[in-house]
């Protein structure tokens, strides 16, 4: 298991370099772990506030912190080596140093941002012309549905199992995926 002292280290090691510094693949769980053991020292009722209770507590306060700081400054790394790499297309610097859960969230970043500069590339040449209009879909509640709130805060429904609505791409979509709506094959 982790130490305080080995926490911290892996915070100074992050704070006072550029890149992305090597962590171990199970360090999440091993802080979690830790914290754990911390917080059931800390959590113990004493009769007197005995000096390891108290050193513990402080421990364990500092330690979500530290945490905190660390993950913040290698999310603010991450978003940086995204915005180079789709830049340059370079994509592996310091890959190699990014958690599972990193790895994952500088792919989704990757793909937002070529995203947005191939609609922009559309945009230039033209075919993204009707950008301004948005794509509305035709679903089916399978199920009833609270009145809710659109997009731009609008009121929507509340809707019964069996309605039919022709409703904006992006809220159809959320509609969809909590199994609340059908999407109605057109032809």
């Amino acid at each position: 298991m982790i130490t305080y002292n080995e926490l911290y280290d892996v915070l100074r090691r992050e704070r006072y370099s550029e890149q992305l510094q090597p962590i171990p693949k199970n360090f999440i769980k091993e802080v979690a772990a830790y914290l754990k053991d911390k917080k059931q020292i800390a959590n113990k009722e004493s009769d007197d506030f005995s000096e390891t209770i108290l050193k513990t507590k402080k421990q364990f306060e500092n330690s979500i912190a530290i945490f905190k700081e660390l993950m913040l400054r290698r999310k603010k790394k991450i978003l940086d080596l995204s915005f180079v790499a789709a830049e340059t297309g370079i994509s592996k610097r310091d890959f190699e140093n990014m958690l599972a859960l990193e790895k994952e969230a500088f792919d989704s970043i990757m793909k937002a941002l070529e995203k947005g500069d191939k609609k922009v590339t559309e945009i230039l040449k033209g075919a993204g012309g009707d950008e301004e209009t948005p794509k509305n879909k035709m679903i089916v509640f399978i199920q009833g549905t609270d009145e809710f709130l659109d997009l731009d805060g609008n009121k929507l429904g509340p809707f019964k199992k069996g309605d039919v609505a022709n409703l904006a791409e992006e809220i159809s979509n959320i509609l969809i995926v909590d199994k609340k709506a059908e999407t109605i094959e057109e032809g």
